[in-house]
Order: structure tokens, then sequence, then C-alpha cells
């Protein structure tokens, strides 16, 4: 007798799930900044040609951002980081409790230029922040912004001091002002303290803010990281203006302008150090000004760049604390916001607009 198919026994046929899309491991080459790839990246397996597309579309949501240098020192030289940390934020809290003593109180005001002005509390906080870093490092070279150039110029180790940034608001008793510390190995930020005055007449507190090239930044001795805003268009953006009002000037107020219009807004609040600390606490998304000067910047490009942004001169080019301009954003909006900043900040210098180097010591060695 033949064998029946009808009556042999049935065999339940169980289909393979749709295969799933997996990505392939990168090369350990790949380079990243911050959370976002910053390289093409390479595969270390065949994949078929449906699968590169798919990931190809899926990479494409990451930003195509230019790759931006680190601004913070490579080496510490002889000098630990962690000691060089410790006396930076001494000192900015020394010249703290000077001004501290002081922000009830009347002011004695002098002008250095029409509405330049400075106060006793100046050089009495830049006298107390020199104190201790003479009492620490005998031999280093410091820049203060009242005290100007002191120290051995040929010392790899350069201070940037603001005894007090903001001074007008601290004259008028505005909450936006600091005290500014930060020191240089070959002349790259490698540690920094910001300790920013908030509250408010009759309610004054502080908070610090520190960082070390490499180290991380901290509010308060807690981590801190820039926003993750990626749209221009919901983004809070800070900006500055200077005592000169030449072409640079009226050039930012266009483009304070453009950007109100285009953004939730943009403040000017009118002390470089606390503008960048904001930026670094994620509360704004980014911050640019023209004509700054090596104290206003030292320590809070730092600590934008540890926080996890990005800086660079308003032309988009590699920043240093001796340079003319500079942006710090949260990185994921530089590119965007550089396509609005950059091609006018071009036009001054094709203008004659001086845009080198404000100012180098002599004979200081710089890596740069």
């Amino acid at each position: 007798m033949g064998l029946s198919l009808i009556n042999s026994t049935t065999i339940s046929l169980i289909f393979s799930p749709k295969p799933k899309l997996i990505i392939p491991k990168f090369h350990q080459n790949v380079n990243f900044y911050g959370d976002r790839f910053c390289k093409n990246l390479s595969f270390t397996t065949t994949t078929p040609r449906r699968s590169l597309l798919s990931i190809k579309s899926v990479l494409s949501e990451f930003p195509n951002e230019k790759s931006y240098s680190k601004i913070g020192a490579q080496s510490t030289g002889p000098i630990p980081s962690k000691q060089l940390l410790q006396v930076v934020e001494l000192a900015a809290k020394t010249g703290a409790e000077v001004v501290m003593e002081a922000v009830n109180k009347p002011r004695n005001i002098s002008y250095k230029g029409l509405t330049d002005l400075v106060t006793d509390t100046d050089k009495m906080s830049e006298t107390a922040i020199l104190g201790v870093v003479n009492e620490n490092f005998k031999d280093h070279l410091i820049l203060g912004e009242e005290g100007g150039l002191i120290g051995d110029s040929s010392s790899d180790y350069l201070w940037c001091i603001d005894p007090l940034d903001g001074t007008t608001n601290f004259a008028h008793g505005y909450p936006s002002f600091a005290v500014s510390v930060a020191v240089l190995f070959r002349g790259k930020p490698a540690a920094a303290a910001v300790v920013e005055f908030v509250g408010g007449p009759m309610c004054w507190n502080t908070r610090t803010f520190t960082a070390s090239a490499g180290g991380g930044a901290f509010c308060n001795g807690q981590k801190i990281h820039v926003s993750q805003t990626d749209q221009v268009e919901r983004s809070l953006l800070v900006t500055g203006f200077g005592y000169e009002h030449d072409d640079a000037w009226a050039t930012n107020i266009n483009l304070f302008k453009e950007f109100t219009d285009i953004s939730r807004g943009v403040r000017r609040l009118g002390a470089a150090a606390v503008d960048m600390c904001h930026v670094a606490l994620g509360i704004v998304e980014s911050y640019w000004e023209y004509r700054l000067k090596p104290w206003d910047m030292a320590a809070g490009v730092l600590i934008v760049e540890e926080a996890g942004g990005i800086v660079s001169r308003m032309d988009g080019g590699e920043f240093c604390v001796f340079d003319r301009s500079v942006i710090v954003s949260n990185g994921i909006l530089h590119s965007k916001l550089l396509e609005r900043i950059s091609p006018p900040t071009e036009k001054l210098k094709d203008n004659g607009i001086d845009f080198s180097w404000w100012f180098k010591p002599e004979n200081y060695h710089t890596d740069l």
C-alpha cells in the first residue's frame, strides 16, 4: 500500500522574524565631541546596501558640525592640576570676600574712560587675589585688569585676573558681576574659577564655578553640563557690548536685532564671565562678544568647554585667550549661530578692523 500524505503528521512551520538592522561596530579611531559624532564613520563588517542606507538615514540626524579644537591645556607642567585648581579657587573666593564686604556700602567710583568705571573694590579685590597667587607661586606671571602685567615673563604659567567683572553692575547694585581667576599653561587655560554674585541688595549670595582642563566643570561642587537645545528658535542667547562704539559695536547691535527676531530672546547682562558660566550651567545656549580681554575670557571659556560646550572666534576660527572675539555655545548650535555671526565678522576684517591678538606678554612661551 502506498503512503498517504493526507494522513501524515502535520508539521507546524515557524517563520523567522523580520531581520533587525544591526549597526556594525565602529573602528576605535572614530572621534567624538561631547555626545555627537564629528567625523565620518567607518565600518568593520560587510553590510547590505539597504542596511547602509538605513544607517545613513539614522546618522543624518546628527548635525554636520565642524570639528573645533580644544582650548584647554593638554598639560599643567610640573604643577599638578589639582594644586592649580585649589589655588585658583582660593584666590577667587578671597577676592569675592572683599567684594561681599563692600557690596552694600557706598561706592567710591573713578573712571578709566567716558563710561568705563572702576571702584576701590576692584583694586582691593585684585590686591587680595595677588596675595594668594604670590604666596603659592612667586615665579608665575600675572595679568590683572587693574594692575597690568607683573612677574616673570619667561614663566610657562600666566594668571588672568578680573577682580570684579561687571563693575558697572556692582556700582549700581545690579546682580550680574563676579570675580574671575584663571591660570594658563603655555597659553592655554589649565584651571579656572568664577565666583558669581546672585540675589540683589539686602539678599546677596554667591555661587562658585570651577573647572580644570580635562577634569570637568562644577558649580558649588556639583558637575554641570551645557543644554541640549538643538534649535535656535528655542534658544535663549546672550551677548555683550564694549565701551568702544566702533563698527564692531554697530555690527553686534545688528546681530542682537537679528537673533532677537529668530530666538526666544537675547540678553545683555554686562559681565562676560557670568554670561559664559550661564552657558556652562545650561540656562542659556550661547554667548558672543567682540573686544574682550584675556581676563574677561580665560576662566569662562574653560568652564564652558569642560561643561561640554564649544569655543571659537566669531569668524569661526580657532580661539585663544589673546583673541579679540569669542563665541561659546552648547556645541549643538555652534555652526548654526556662526552662519549668521561669521559673515559680518569677516566683513569687519575686510574693512580693516583689527582682529589680531590683542596682547601677548613678550617672552611668554605658548603652545599656540
